[in-house]
């Protein structure tokens, strides 16, 4: 599927030969269309190169008069703020390391720098600044001129070409650069330079060759003309101030043949080759369907190597890394071509393992890994430690012969922090398990004895007292002593209970009407009325079967939880305690809300687990062990706002009694809750 080749047809061989003819008569034709056309082309391809030729020139003027002017400005700097001893003209031209135009001689014919302020007649600058300033009021003009824009333009300046004193022209120019220090003009370094010997010295001799090159200033020739000017072209030296060209005209006419016997030559070696396409046919075929193949197989292994993320890693018998793919590259951070060639100690490696990886690597060398495999630590480029799997598997030729391994590496990075997550939280449950059955024993004794052990005391006191004041009858004295030992029973019961769902989570489940049960409660837990505690149920029976004493312990935990956050609320202080049931579900719902300010999003992650509490002083224990009571008897709670007085809401779902076939049908109707 992955070889792009075409059908094979019987008509093949003569739809190629048909082809083959076609491009032998368009080349007949190009080749009489080429002829009548190339002296047109060779023609203009001449106007062309001349064309180019002059304007490299033109840049290379420029380009060396810029550098002119850079040696003038540190010719200038040197001037300004050298020493009295380096100002002489011998100094400065020894230290300055000039372009072309300044080592050349006779280009710079005078120079010297000229402070602002002076005027020409003080003798001061270059002593043909002088002359020349004298000679010809044009070439005065021309001079103050040039000041004038180096000090208003800030740029270099050109004057000339300067004229003697009968009028005719030289081939002087004078350049002037501009110094200035902290924003304010200090003065003009000048510079005399003679353009006829400077053209001279720019031009190169293959350029000369070919090419005159004369100077033409103003449209008047500063120099005799030395060829025709039918194929001239003239190139601007773009120098700030005068309006100075080159006019650069071929030499001769260049011979035509050369093209024509290379057109010729080329026409042969098409010939030829035409006749090697039909000898060549055959093989080129067979080579494109052995490339086709072969594509084929480079494209199935790198849509292989790109898809996996396994690392893949080959190296030859000594160890030194032949290839590895992407994945294994980004598994340790380093690009393929760090890799490459690498022997041990291999980048990757930890340094502290770097002796314990050395041993292991000279036994995968040797004998490869085992079924299992090898795991090893691999250090990524940024220091992070990775846990590995490494299987190898021998690399051979076709003929058979081993030439190293080829490695599968498998980062389980991942899979041992799972373990080690997974063994660090065991030891964690296990010791909060531990640490909640101590809680949920001490917390329950703590609650649950507190209201016989009060009234145990209150009696003793009440009894003692009436005995010491001898007002108490005998027939009087067995009631109390009888609900003293009741109490005390009732203590001891708790005792047990508690002791005996601590160690061993067994429940002593009796079948109770939760509705009485919650009333007795409330009823019991001081004045309902005055501490605001309502009630909200049908009249109805609700049978459960559960732990009469453990669920006495949930609804005061709730309702003791409900009234200390309902004196927190914006408002009256208001507990709402509801029953119902929904036998379609089978289950019985308690719900206790308060007018507090409620659980956060937050909180409410965390409210029933152990050792949490957001009360001050608290121990976390109340809302954890009522998790417990209702897990254990395989119900369900949730904490939430309640829409009407806008504090918390826990429900509490537990399973009906009175359900038919509640036992089968229960883990289903619970898991359809969520319960787990």
């Amino acid at each position: 599927m992955l070889q792009q080749t075409l059908p094979r047809h019987a008509s093949r061989n003569r739809r190629t030969l048909l082809w083959l003819l076609g491009l032998l008569l368009l080349l007949v034709g190009a080749v009489v269309t080429l002829v009548l056309y190339l002296n047109n082309f060779e023609a203009e391809e001449e106007t062309r190169r001349r064309a180019a030729d002059a304007q490299w020139l033109e840049q290379s003027v420029q380009f060396h008069f810029r550098r002119l002017e850079d040696d003038l400005l540190v010719l200038a700097r040197q001037s300004v703020l050298g020493d009295a001893s380096a100002r002489s003209k011998k100094a400065k031209s020894v230290e300055v390391q000039g372009g072309l135009l300044w080592r050349e001689p006779g280009v710079v014919l005078s120079h010297g720098w000229l402070a602002a302020g002076l005027s020409p007649d003080a003798r001061v600058g270059p002593q043909r600044w002088q002359l020349d300033w004298a000679a010809h009021p044009a070439n005065a003009q021309a001079l103050a001129t040039m000041q004038d824009t180096t000090r208003g333009l800030r740029r270099s300046a050109y004057a000339g070409l300067m004229q003697q004193a009968d009028g005719s022209l030289t081939d002087v120019v004078w350049l002037a650069v501009p110094f200035f220090d902290r924003g304010q003009f200090v003065g003009n370094y000048l510079a005399a330079v003679s353009l006829e010997r400077a053209v001279r010295s720019l031009v190169p001799a293959w350029f000369a060759q070919n090419h005159s090159v004369r100077l033409v200033a103003d449209d008047i020739d500063a120099a005799p003309a030395q060829a025709s000017a039918a194929h001239s072209y003239r190139a601007s030296m773009n120098l700030p101030g005068p309006d100075l060209f080159l006019e650069v005209a071929p030499i001769g006419e260049q011979p035509t043949t050369v093209p024509r016997i290379f057109f010729l030559v080329a026409l042969l070696f098409l010939l030829g080759m035409l006749i090697s396409l039909v000898a060549l046919r055959r093989d080129f075929v067979k080579r494109q369907q052995v490339q086709a193949r072969l594509q084929a197989e480079v494209a199935l292994r790198t849509a292989m190597e790109n898809s996996v993320t396994i690392g893949l890693r080959a190296w030859d018998q000594h160890g030194k890394i032949l290839y590895v793919n992407q994945a294994f590259c980004n598994m340790v951070g380093y690009p393929a071509t760090a890799l490459l060639g690498k022997s041990a100690p291999m980048p990757y490696w930890p340094a502290d393992q770097a002796n314990e990886l050395q041993l292991v690597h000279r036994d995968i060398i040797v004998q490869g890994t085992q079924g299992d495999g090898v795991e090893l630590q691999f250090q990524h480029r940024s220091g992070k430690l990775l846990d590995v799997l490494i299987h190898e598997a021998p690399l051979t030729t076709v003929n058979g012969e081993q030439l190293g391994w080829m490695s599968s590496v498998l980062d389980i990075s991942e899979r041992k922090r799972a373990q080690r997550m997974a063994t660090l939280q065991q030891e964690k449950l296990e010791a909060s398990g531990r640490l909640v059955a101590v809680g949920e024993v001490a917390s329950t004794l703590a609650h649950e004895l507190n209201q016989p052990l009060g009234a145990l005391s209150s009696f003793a006191n009440g009894l003692l007292n009436r005995l010491r004041g001898g007002n108490i009858r005998l027939d009087e004295l067995e009631p109390v002593v009888a609900r003293m030992a009741r109490l005390a029973e009732r203590a001891g019961g708790v005792i047990q209970r508690v002791n005996a769902f601590a160690r061993r989570r067994e429940l002593s489940r009796q079948h109770l009407d939760v509705v009485a049960v919650l009333r007795r409660v409330l009823a019991s837990t001081a004045d309902a009325q005055t501490r605001q505690v309502s009630l909200v149920d049908n009249n109805q029976a609700i049978w459960i079967d559960a732990d009469e004493l453990l669920l006495e312990h949930l609804i005061n935990n709730l309702v003791d939880n409900a009234l200390h956050w309902a004196h927190r609320g914006p408002g009256l202080a208001q507990v709402r305690v509801e029953m119902a049931c929904d036998r379609s579900q089978g289950l019985a719902t308690l719900v206790v809300a308060d007018s507090g300010p409620g659980v956060t999003e937050e909180n409410g992650v965390n409210i029933f687990n152990a050792f949490f509490s957001t009360k001050e002083g608290g121990m976390g224990m109340g809302l954890a062990i009522c998790r417990s009571i209702v897990e254990a008897h395989h119900g369900r709670i949730e904490v939430g706002r309640d829409p009407e007085l806008g504090g918390a809401r826990f429900v509490v779902w537990l399973p009906l009694a009175e359900v038919p076939l509640i036992a089968p049908i229960l883990p289903t109707l619970l898991v359809a809750q969520g319960v787990p």
